[in-house]
């Protein structure tokens, strides 16, 4: 699985937004009034099922950004699989600051590893072709950065990151262009030879319309079935990447996968993953 990682300091607003919003106006005040000051802590964060895991570099920012001093000792990297009981991280410190800490920390943890175990899921359904998983825009709003890491982390690809990215050119912009050969033709005039474009289909006379045409590095086949996708891939003939999306689930996308697709996105990853259960044990 892929242990990537991006710098704490592109993380830390975001960590720093959720603490803010959990620890309130004046701060944690359970913990200040019921833990006497000094009390020291060896807390567990442990994985109550089986998953790949994601969002342990989170957590472990949530906890020191709460509290410099807390000791954290990962036991598993972002990436790895886990099982039912397993350790994946130990706490040390302040009882009262490991506690403020403890449900953002979880929050990010459970979510990511919900992501990245998905994303394994779907990957796993590919094995034996060439075809990649891949994400879209649909995150959680401003949650993007860490749930497209967690895709990373369950052995999938990442697609753009915003709209600055690259050039998609979908359905509704090809109306409004006036059609595939406008849109590509515009792209062409006006478009930074250091970005990349890809454009949407739905149907095979659009697709022979843009290989026509040129100027397009990707083709995104939408909503195709596995008969039109292999037709697409046979027309394509490795000239441009290809790209299949809609109705991608763990059921579907084998057969996805076996007509030869270079990658396959599926919002689902990032839009209807199930949070994994992570507990805290003291």
């Amino acid at each position: 699985m892929h242990h990537a990682t991006v710098p704490d300091l592109i993380l830390e607003p975001m960590v720093r937004a959720a603490l803010t919003e959990d620890l309130g106006t004046c701060g944690d005040i359970t913990t200040r009034t019921v833990i006497p000051a000094g009390v020291t802590y060896a807390a567990r964060l442990n994985a109550r099922e089986d998953a790949v895991v994601s969002g342990m570099q989170v957590a472990a920012l949530a906890f020191r950004l709460v509290d410099p001093t807390l000791k954290i000792k990962p036991l598993v990297a972002d990436g790895d699989r886990c099982t039912k009981g397993q350790t994946l991280m130990e706490i040390t410190g302040s009882a009262a600051s490991i506690l403020s800490g403890e449900r953002v920390a979880l929050n990010f943890a459970g979510r990511l590893t919900g992501v990245a175990t998905l994303t394994a899921k779907l990957v796993a359904q590919t094995a034996g072709t060439t075809a990649r998983i891949t994400c879209t825009r649909k995150t959680t709003p401003g949650l993007r950065i860490v749930e497209k890491l967690a895709v990373l982390h369950g052995g999938g690809f990442n697609h753009r990151h915003s709209l600055s990215d690259a050039i998609l050119i979908k359905d509704n912009h090809i109306a409004a262009a006036g059609g595939v050969r406008a849109a590509l033709r515009a792209v062409k005039a006006r478009a930074s030879h250091m970005t990349k474009v890809e454009i949407e289909v739905d149907r095979l006379d659009q697709l022979a319309e843009v290989l026509e045409t040129g100027g397009a590095d990707v083709v995104l086949l939408d909503n195709m079935t596995p008969d039109m996708l292999a037709e697409a891939v046979a027309m394509v003939d490795g000239r441009l990447v290809t790209e299949a999306s809609g109705n991608v689930t763990v059921g579907t996308v084998a057969a996805i996968a076996a007509t030869g697709v270079d990658y396959i996105s599926s919002g689902a990853l990032t839009h209807s993953y199930r949070t994994v259960d992570l507990g805290l044990d003291f």
